[in-house]
């Protein structure tokens, strides 16, 4: 799947125009790819993880002239580690429903602007009622013994 494709199945899914789902996608994108560049991590939750990873300069051998050894430098790379639901849907064949997803997500979200049901007001605790003490008979002192 490229791009393209990519943009029109999560427009019919989403019933957004596929110039908004192109636009929101290149945001995504370049947002990961500024923070990765920063070294910081961008973590999608189920999805994955994106992070900068830096490998030590080695030496390596040019594939050019096999007795040349050549000095390959340090350096920074991008890296992509899938989240357990990712691996979980890759393995079993089965992925979640992009429809299903969405659904989900639209219902989150209305959840979130719903305005908060007033709730009742709480009712006063009723005053505590004093509990008698109870008396403990105290112990006497043990006696010492004397030495010898």
């Amino acid at each position: 799947m490229n791009k393209s494709e990519l943009i029109e199945k999560v427009a019919g899914a989403t019933n957004l125009s596929k110039v908004d789902v192109d636009s929101v996608l290149k945001a995504v994108l370049a947002t990961v790819v500024e923070e990765v560049a920063k070294g910081r991590k961008v973590t999608l939750v189920g999805f994955g993880t994106f992070e900068q990873r830096k490998r030590k300069a080695r030496v390596g051998v040019n594939p050019q002239k096999p007795t040349e050894r050549i000095k390959i430098p340090a350096k920074k790379t991008p890296a992509f580690s899938a989240g357990s639901e990712f691996k979980t849907s890759v393995q079993t064949g089965k992925a979640p429903g992009l429809k299903a997803l969405v659904a989900k997500a639209k219902a989150k979200t209305a959840a979130a602007k719903k305005p908060a049901a007033k709730k009742p007001a709480a009712k006063k605790p009723a005053a505590k009622k004093p509990v008698a003490k109870k008396t403990v008979a105290k112990k006497a002192p043990a006696k010492k013994k004397a030495r010898k």
